[in-house]
């Protein structure tokens, strides 16, 4: 499969374009070729698949566990907001 030459800028700019493509691209500099992007798009249905793999795994042994899910997100929320909280500053000392 032949790559589509572009420059630098116009990669930079049409990076949207080129990402959602299955074409490689040679990326290129004053003439010269200086690298290649090549989408992978098959990767992505191999991942959403371990995604979900993992999620029913992760159902089943909070399950097991009989941990309710919404009260371990209401203490995630809870420590990432006490971590987020402004610190006090220090008394100065005398």
């Amino acid at each position: 499969m032949e790559a589509t030459k572009v420059g630098i800028r116009e990669f930079r700019a049409g990076m949207a374009e080129f990402i959602a493509s299955s074409t490689p691209v040679a990326v290129t500099r004053h003439g010269q070729t200086i690298g290649y992007f090549i989408p992978t798009h098959v990767q992505d249905v191999a991942d959403v698949a371990s995604l979900k793999k993992a999620g029913k795994k992760l159902d089943r042994l909070l399950a097991a566990k009989s941990i309710d899910v919404e009260a371990v997100v209401a203490d995630f929320k809870a420590a990432r907001k006490r971590a987020n909280a402004p610190k006090k500053p220090a008394s100065a000392v005398v």
